[in-house]
């Protein structure tokens, strides 16, 4: 777990003399530094140069898996307690929309399968207590999935108990592998509702909020501060909460049926305010700008990091206030520094496909990771024929996830979901199972910590849009027939039988991969450096830190065999076959491999030695930001040469002895995204690049620019 923004991480300069004084070099560096900004490298640089960054806990291959559909271990959970027909007890196994019978228990009992798969970590949707059953007429149905939750406290009935869990904590862990929750701060059952007043969104605007004797309210002013102002029920909100006495106190922990601690604006419109403000379809949007609100769920998630749970994947994120995660993430930390659990791992969940709109959550909202919607997107339209720009583009908005504490390679990546539907669905026209897997190859050879979701394994493809309910099969034996009757993406009908097949097509092959990673570092936790994207071609390398080595991926995305001309890191290198079927091959002097790839396939080739350095040390040249003023989000940019390098970015105010890091990027050529909206017009700053080859030559640039 990382330390979080917005502390960022400061050197200051005569520390760095300090150590090479410590070297044996007798002259005040930090005089020599300030008189010489522009200078090539010293021995002060080695106080800037750092190694890149990955949060601790990150390195992982996720199973995501919505527990009431994985399998049954206890039938008599199936009710949850409950009694009466199915709109009493949610269960319904024959239909898409009601509990089906998946529970810890049947976790427990198939774990053998999931640990053959070869992943490392099982993220469970929420566990947590729901509201059995929601909605009315078509729309009513059971709360399976998880994100109806009245008591955050205990595992939901229908899923087992507080104790399974820990069953299934203890057993994870003894073969050496993590859970992850699912968490949810935005809201909570639908409990609150607003009489006959209707419920459209009421802006602030329009009625702004009042505090308990009147006064008009602005949230974005009051938001996380200990002097946020008392709210009265009958008189602050648009709308007046409205709750029936049989369900006053349905919510635990017992604060969270304080009315007031609510939005109480309506439904959201999916836009503007109401992404925060708003209730989703009715759910009880949570006033998470009350500091209460912060405490109470910091207290409650920290229980469950008490019980073993290994990280959290936090749900809709961008619907909170930015004050609330800046807050949340800090008390996490601070917890789990307590507990002595430092790998401790949160990724929010960022509904998006623009890495220039994800970035800032782990830049400045301090989560780890978030879910890379980006990648997602850009690898559908690559497996699906559209080209390998989309990636490229994706891939070179890396550089917006670095900071002295990781960098994109922690990001979870995925190809499908329970929301938006499976990969083959998204795949399902021609050459669907070739596409399906070679979606998988990318997934499992990029940078990212891979996910899976439960199911895509035994090829489940989905039905109707091919999303939501139609996407959340069960892979014990269904009775639901829309489930029987799907296909899978072999072609063969689903069928009303268990699904664990460990010889199905798409499971040999994730195993497979998953071995990949384990056994070659650079394949999981690797610098990955773009070497050609061109038409349904694509081609990287990937590189440890520690080893060197050149790990080449190749993806053809086409219908036909093609031979490639890749440029390499490593001129005049043997390299030799990893995965997939093609010829080794060897660099030329100039570093260029010719690699045959079949259609619809990846192939990786392993250099016979470290990557290659020039012949003589080549320092940095920035090449943006340009001269002159900046603002906002700026990009800089250094050029390294054709070669494997690490440069490390730091700023400071011009006349200041105190660095502050920007993170490390792996080159040729490097970049790291620095936000200057903090700082006054008219400051001046440098930037400095240190940089590390292959053979270890350390060279220095500095770039001055003022804010403007």
């Amino acid at each position: 777990m990382r330390r979080r923004l917005p502390r960022p991480a400061i050197i200051g300069i005569a520390a760095a003399a300090v150590l090479a004084l410590g070297a044996g070099v007798g002259i005040p560096l930090a005089i020599a530094a300030r008189e010489q900004p522009r200078g090539a490298y010293t021995d002060a640089d080695a106080a800037l140069l750092r190694e890149p960054a990955l949060p601790a806990g990150a390195g992982q291959s996720f199973y995501f898996v919505m527990t009431d559909r994985f399998a049954n271990g206890d039938p008599t959970n199936d009710t949850g307690g409950l009694e009466g027909d199915r709109y009493a007890t949610g269960f319904d196994p024959t239909d898409t929309g009601f509990y089906q019978g998946g529970d810890l228990a049947g976790l427990l009992e198939r774990l053998d399968y999931i640990e053959g798969l070869g992943v490392s970590a099982i993220w469970l949707t929420p566990s947590f207590a729901n509201k059995p059953v929601q909605g009315v007429g078509a729309n009513r149905s059971g709360g399976y999935h998880g994100y109806w939750v009245t008591d955050f406290t205990r595992i939901d009935p229908h899923l087992g108990t507080n104790a399974e869990l820990e069953r299934l904590i203890d057993e994870l862990h003894a073969r050496g592998m993590r859970l992850y929750f699912d968490i949810i701060t935005n809201h909570t059952a639908d409990v609150i509702s607003y009489g006959l007043a209707g419920h459209s969104y009421i802006a602030t605007a329009a009625k702004p909020y009042l505090d308990a004797e009147g006064n008009e309210v602005d949230l974005a002013s009051v938001a996380g501060s200990d002097d946020f102002p008392e709210l009265d029920a009958e008189t602050s909100f648009p709308y007046a909460p409205v709750v029936d006495p049989a369900e006053a106190d349905i919510k635990v922990p017992a604060w969270l049926n304080d009315v007031t601690l609510y939005h109480n604006r309506g439904d959201t419109t999916w836009a503007g305010e109401s992404v925060t403000l708003g209730d989703f379809a009715g759910l009880d949007d949570l006033m998470t700008e009350d500091p209460r609100v912060v405490d109470g769920f910091i207290d409650v998630y920290s229980d469950w990091m008490d019980l073993g749970v290994d990280g959290f994947r936090i749900d809709t994120v961008k619907h909170v206030n930015e004050e609330f995660w800046a807050a949340f993430t800090e008390g996490l930390d601070a917890h789990a520094a307590e507990i002595g659990k430092d790998d401790f791992f949160v990724f929010g969940e960022v509904f998006d496909a623009d890495p220039n709109l994800l970035a800032p959550y782990v830049r400045d909202r301090g989560f780890d990771a978030v879910l890379d919607f980006a990648f997602q997107s850009a690898a559908l339209d690559f497996v699906n024929g559209a080209g390998s720009a989309h990636l490229a583009e994706v891939f070179a908005g890396d550089a917006g996830y670095t900071t002295a504490d990781g960098d994109a390679r922690a990001l979870p990546t995925f190809l499908g979901n329970h929301d938006m539907g499976r990969i083959g669905y998204l795949v399902r026209d021609q050459d669907a199972l070739a596409r399906d897997e070679l979606a998988h190859e990318l997934l499992f050879l990029a940078r990212g910590q891979p996910v899976v979701y439960a199911g895509d394994e035994q090829g489940f493809v989905g039905a109707g849009d091919g999303a939501d309910r139609h996407a959340r099969q069960s892979l014990f034996a269904t009775a639901t027939p829309e489930y029987a009757d799907q296909p899978l993406i072999t072609g063969e009908i689903a069928g009303a039988v268990d699904r664990y097949d460990p010889d199905a097509p798409l499971y040999r092959l994730i195993a497979e991969l998953a071995e990949l990673r384990k056994s070659h570092p650079a394949l999981a936790t690797g610098a990955q450096l773009e070497r050609i994207a061109d038409g349904s071609s694509y081609a990287f390398s990937r590189v440890d830190h520690a080893e060197r080595v050149e790990h080449l991926v190749v993806l053809n995305a086409g219908g036909r065999e093609v031979t490639i001309d890749v440029p390499t890191l490593t001129p005049g290198a043997a390299f030799s076959v990893l995965y997939g079927e093609t010829d080794a091959t060897t660099a030329d002097a100039d570093g260029v491999a010719s690699v045959a790839v079949p259609p619809l396939s990846a192939v990786v080739l392993v250099a016979d030695r470290q990557v290659g350095a020039p012949d003589a040390a080549v320092a940095p040249v920035f090449t943006s930001p340009e001269p002159g003023e900046i603002d906002g989000i700026v990009h800089v940019d250094v050029d390294t040469g054709a070669l494997w390098s690490e440069t490390s970015f730091s700023w400071r105010e011009v006349g200041s002895d105190e660095w502050h890091g920007l993170g490390t990027a792996t080159g040729p050529g490097a970049r790291v995204v620095h936000d200057v909206r903090p700082l006054a017009d008219g400051t001046r700053i440098e930037y400095r690049a240190v940089t590390i080859d292959a053979h270890d030559r350390r060279t220095a640039a500095s770039h001055v620019v003022t804010i403007g």
